[in-house]
Parts: structure tokens; sequence; C-alpha cells
């Protein structure tokens, strides 16, 4: 991601990263968080989120974003098998100067499975120093 606001472009598309569906991971999740779910549906919804929770914030630790207003729109397209590798990928899709020193970023987050189908997308607003 740029250094500043002033330098992102909208349609800029960055990297998140790819992290695998991990065996382990996905039962104990199942055991602490889903008590039930047969392990072949694949990762529940939750843990795709929790996925690219994690993608996300280690991404953005050295971009300039000063704080998360809102995570929304989720859609799930379908729950990736254990093995799978989710790639993720955050599109700019607006920006607006909110005040002296802050812009506002509308960017669209995909996870996408190795095939590059979509496995889960969001919007999310998030504020940036310029």
């Amino acid at each position: 991601m740029p250094a500043a606001f002033d330098d992102i472009e909208i349609g800029q598309v960055v990297s998140l990263g790819t992290r695998a569906v991990e065996a382990k991971a996905l039962e104990g999740f199942i055991a602490a968080f889903a008590p039930g779910w047969p392990v072949e549906n694949g990762a529940p919804d939750v843990m795709v989120f929790a996925i690219w929770s994690r993608l996300d914030a280690e991404s953005s630790a050295a971009w300039p974003q000063t704080k998360r207003l809102g995570v929304d729109a989720l859609r799930w397209m379908r729950n990736p098998p254990v093995g799978e590798l989710l790639r993720g990928r955050m599109t700019v899709m607006g920006k607006d100067p909110v005040g002296e020193g802050k812009g506002m970023i509308i960017a669209q987050h995909d996870l996408l499975d190795e095939a590059g189908r979509l496995v889960f997308s969001c919007l999310t607003r998030s504020i940036f120093a310029r």
C-alpha cells in the first residue's frame, strides 16, 4: 500500500498474502466454535472470516491506516477444504478526504482459492493518514 492517502488510487489492487486451511487449525476451530460441523464440509464461514482477518491484519500493519470504520456486505461463496490455499486481495473502490490530514478509503476485500474462484468477499471503510 502506498505511504499516504493521497498516493492511493481508485482501482488499485493490493495483495493481502496467502494462507492455507490447515487440518489441525480446522479441527481445533470446529471443536471450540462449531461442534458438530462435519470437517468434510470445509472451513466454516466464521473460520474463513478469521483467515481473512489475519491476512488483513498482517498486511495492513505497515499501512497509514489509522482506524477501520466498518466491515460490511459480507458474502460467502463456498467453504474451502483442508489444504486449500487462499489468496487475499484488496481493491480500492473509492476515496474521500474527510478532514485535515485524513481520508476515507472504501475497499473490496476478496479471498480467492487456488483456481482464482471467490471464496469470501466484503467491503471495508477505513481512515488513512494523508
